[in-house]
């Protein structure tokens, strides 16, 4: 008797450790695709840098866009392009 609930025991904590394991996958894959995309990165054409292009400054000089990891770099090209 002892031993057949060690065994029933044992089945279910079997169980959920792969529930657990199995929604999780499924889950992560599904859910959060986004997250593991790459960010794409732009270079500050004063400093060099690579920013993220969500985080950086947006700046559009004769026509062409601009991107600069602060306002201070951003400053600094106007003055170098004048």
């Amino acid at each position: 008797m002892a031993r057949f609930l060690v065994i029933v025991i044992l089945i279910l904590v079997l169980y959920y450790v792969l529930y657990y394991l199995v929604r999780d996958m499924f889950f992560r894959s599904k859910n959060s695709r986004w997250e593991s995309d790459p960010e794409e990165l732009v270079q500050d054409p004063y400093c060099q840098t690579y920013i993220p292009k969500r985080s950086a400054v947006k700046k559009r000089f004769d026509g062409k866009e601009y991107y600069f990891c602060n306002r201070n770099c951003l400053e600094a090209f106007r003055r170098k392009e004048k």
